[in-house]
């Protein structure tokens, strides 16, 4: 792994906060609560998502710096997302808490040597013995990000596009 990876990832965790806040700044609640389509996410549904996804993800790396090569029980955010009430949560607050929470993991992430990306874990309940890495994981979550910013980006762009 090289430093530029590194820094590459750390710009991709700290652009999503912002990708979120620049895209739902001037819209309404009702914009990013609801989709008229109950097959389709919502911005809230998403922003939901993306937060379990830092939850679970976030706890796992932050087990993979306090601990050598652990071995963690794989949790699906989705199940994760369904013992939150984020759901139910106003966009613009469920966002500043998603925000606050990238910036501690930043901070965290930010004060390890670059060998220590390389600490690692397996993981059970998935596939088998699955091993991560912190650079891998934090890779996987700037991209699994990078998609749902992609899939917001449209979702309000169609939604304001049928109100005009």
């Amino acid at each position: 792994m090289t430093s530029a990876e590194i820094e590459q990832v750390l710009d991709s965790l700290a652009a999503t906060p912002q990708r979120l806040a620049l895209v739902s700044q001037k819209l309404p609640e009702a914009h990013l609560s609801t989709t008229g389509d109950p097959k389709n996410w919502s911005a809230g549904d998403i922003l939901a998502h993306l937060r379990a996804c830092a939850d679970v993800w976030g706890k796992s790396i932050l087990a993979m710096i306090a601990q050598d090569q652990p071995t963690l029980r794989y949790l699906s955010p989705r199940t994760w997302l369904k013992k939150t009430d984020y759901l139910g949560q106003d966009f613009h607050r469920s966002l500043q808490a998603f925000t606050e929470q990238r910036t501690t993991l930043l901070q965290t992430l930010r004060t390890l040597d670059r060998a220590d990306w390389s600490r690692g874990a397996t993981f059970t309940a998935t596939v088998k013995g699955r091993e991560q890495t912190i650079l891998s994981y934090a890779q996987r979550i700037a991209a699994h990000e990078h998609e749902h910013c992609e899939q917001l980006y449209v979702l309000l762009n169609q939604r304001q596009g049928t109100e005009q």
